[in-house]
């Protein structure tokens, strides 16, 4: 048997978001990059930021000794403590360098979490909608996702992930601005969670982890994102620079541990022995110092604006509503009803949309059916070209 069963299985239910992106490039093929509408995938396309460039010239042209060899498996010590201060201004609390690894992107970053708190069953609790690579990380290592419904306006439910904390519950996953809602979870949600994992610890010996996936947090729209280091003890941040500084395919970001956490030197020494075990080693060289000389650069958010606004004209003359996104780049749509006995089918929709070469991801994709996710990180021309063919097949739909 050349291929996994485990894999085998996987491959059987591929990610939605991959699949539509994989279709839309064969659309463009066949009709040409700029006729075909495709807001599936969330890969930023807005350039890096110039400083990125010029500190990418500047070290690229250095020729000390060594620059490009093998580092401590947690990253260089003084890039850690660099972005260790940003750290500490954005969460309201105290890190220095030894709080943090260098990971090799968000992926990477949870893959080095999860393999470093989980024991075989333990459960992962995530608001649905959600990412679902989550899943399959969680799953990497021994542990099982445990899925809650949002609140009506995508907010955490608190009660409803208090109801499924067990002794079996390792962490609680939170990722704002979410993807794919856009949704900025408020300070007081995050204290509510908080206290209710905090009681859920006294009670039963094991206080689970808030583990906060934070790659959207430079991208929000004049609404703030409210730390959670501060918030409680037992916190975990995963970072990464793929959309901050529109650098996906660098792989660069860390993770940082609250200083209040219990066993903390225990859980950064499991930190940095999962980079190397899993095979990431270290974390891109080049790149760890690149952004640490970056620290205060991010992508330029009025073109993002923008695109949120141009896309909402849009979804507005189409009659497609929608969860107003307060970060991230994606809409969430709720699939538009029609007369029809099954009811409003968000793969249906989705094919639907495709023939007008319009792509979008089902919110199955998500955990979320009956809803569709458009991500704009395209270029502001593919969005308003885009609107005769959602009115187009709007009127098809419904018909």
């Amino acid at each position: 048997m050349p291929v996994a069963l485990a894999i085998q299985e996987a491959l059987g239910s591929a990610s939605m978001i991959r699949r539509m992106f994989e279709e839309g490039n064969l659309l463009k093929k066949q009709y040409g990059a700029d006729k075909v509408y495709d807001f599936s995938l969330g890969n930023p396309d807005v350039e890096p930021p110039p400083a990125f460039h010029r500190v990418f010239l500047k070290l690229a042209k250095e020729d000390k000794k060594g620059s490009h060899g093998y580092m401590p498996n947690g990253g260089y010590p003084e890039v850690r403590q660099t972005l260790a201060a940003k750290v500490s201004r954005e969460q309201g609390v105290k890190l220095d360098g030894s709080h943090l690894v260098m990971a090799s992107g968000a992926a990477g970053a949870l893959n080095t979490v999860f393999k470093t708190i989980l024991n075989p069953g333990d459960e992962v609790i995530v608001t649905k909608p959600y990412f679902m690579e989550y899943r399959p990380y969680t799953a990497n290592h021994g542990g099982r996702i445990v899925e809650v419904d949002a609140l009506p306006d995508f907010n955490i439910d608190v009660g409803a992930v208090t109801a499924k904390l067990s002794p079996k519950t390792a962490a609680v996953i939170i990722n704002s601005p979410n993807n794919p809602t856009g949704r900025v979870y408020p300070a007081g949600t995050i204290a509510a969670l908080s206290r209710a994992l905090g009681e859920h610890g006294e009670k039963t010996g094991r206080f689970p982890y808030i583990v906060s996936d934070e790659p959207y947090r430079e991208i929000s729209y004049g609404v703030p994102v409210p730390p959670v280091l501060s918030a409680y003890n037992e916190s975990i941040l995963v970072y990464s620079y793929s959309k901050s500084l529109s650098l996906p395919g660098e792989r660069i970001g860390f993770i940082a541990v609250n200083p209040g956490v219990s066993q903390r030197e225990a859980l950064v020494d499991g930190l940095v022995y999962a980079t190397r075990v899993l095979g990431f080693v270290n974390a891109p060289a080049l790149m760890q110092r690149i952004v640490a000389e970056l620290t205060f650069a991010r992508v330029d958010l009025d073109v993002y604006a923008r695109r949120r606004a141009a896309f909402r004209e849009v979804l507005d003359a189409s009659g497609i509503s929608y969860a107003e996104p307060e970060g991230a780049f994606y809409f969430f749509c709720r699939v538009p009803e029609r007369p029809s006995p099954d009811g409003p089918g968000d793969l249906a929709f989705a094919e639907h949309l495709k023939k007008e070469r319009v792509l979008g991801v089902p919110g199955s994709g998500f955990g979320k059916p009956g809803w569709i996710r458009f991500a704009y990180c395209v270029d502001e021309k593919i969005i308003r070209a885009s609107r005769p063919a959602f009115m187009k097949a709007m009127e098809s739909w419904r018909a």
